[in-house]
């Protein structure tokens, strides 16, 4: 199998985030950055599904010349090669932008299957694989809890609501979102390190892979969220303001 896995570098979950002086973006001095969560989890399934039916894995990323960091990341794990597209002011695209400059990457690849994060942790829109799937002409099926292949059929099972699934049989080729949690993360091995080292990466500009078109989302204005401190009190008897307190914890301040 073919298999590309789309992956991002955002912020550390554990990073202090502190707004830029444009208040268009977070800071991104002094930050430590990592592979996107739901996609590290989206690389392991490509893995897997390459153990078990082989074929290769490709990475592809795009981002600043830091990216190359994660990329090698998802090398040692065992990845076999990737693409890098260059583009040092990705928040400057949308969700169709960064499909469109993916989407160009990839024209030559004809992968079997693609998988993709369900979203990013930092700008969290959750559209980027699914227009990559449209601007590939790709089946595709969104918050995937587990993934087999069958001769050329993908059985997917899908997370719903309120602890509802839906399995799915789809044709190969497809384009795939995957759920964090799926499965347990591998670690890269020294040896796996040592690899990454001459595994190919292919390099390409986003002026190289054509116009991203103009943006139809913009970010106006990023800020945190205010704080403040309320007091109010409850009338009547001690049950009657006990329950009205679970009410506003619960649906409220949203902390039950």
């Amino acid at each position: 199998m073919n298999i590309v896995v789309c992956v991002k570098q955002t912020p550390a979950r554990d990073s202090l985030l502190r707004v830029d002086a444009a208040g268009k973006w977070v800071s991104e001095d002094d930050l430590n950055f990592e592979i996107n969560e739901p996609d590290a989890y989206a690389l392991e399934s490509g893995l897997q599904l390459k153990e078990q039916h082989g074929g290769e894995v490709t990475v592809l990323c795009a981002g600043p010349a830091r990216a190359a960091q994660t990329i090698r990341e998802a090398l040692a794990k065992g990845a076999d090669r990737a693409i890098h597209i260059a583009a040092d002011h990705l928040g400057a695209l949308d969700p169709l932008g960064l499909a469109k400059l993916m989407a160009a990457a990839l024209r030559d690849e004809k992968p079997d299957l693609v998988l993709t994060g369900l979203q990013s942790d930092d700008l969290g829109y959750g559209q980027t694989g699914v227009i990559l799937a449209e601007l590939l002409g790709l089946p595709h099926a969104t918050i995937i809890m587990q993934v087999e292949v069958e001769g050329g059929t993908l059985q997917v099972k899908r997370e719903l609501e309120d602890g509802w699934f839906q399995h799915v049989a789809m044709p190969l080729p497809a384009l795939l979102t995957i759920q964090s949690g799926i499965s347990k993360l591998r670690y890269a091995t020294l040896m796996g390190i040592k690899r990454a080292k001459t595994k190919p990466v292919r390099t390409v500009s986003a002026a190289e892979l054509g116009d991203a078109a103009t943006p139809v989302l913009e970010v106006a204005r990023v800020y945190a969220p205010p704080r403040g401190k309320r007091t109010q009190l409850f009338d009547g008897d001690a049950r009657e303001s006990a329950a009205r307190l679970v009410e506003k914890l619960r649906f409220e301040a949203r902390v039950l």
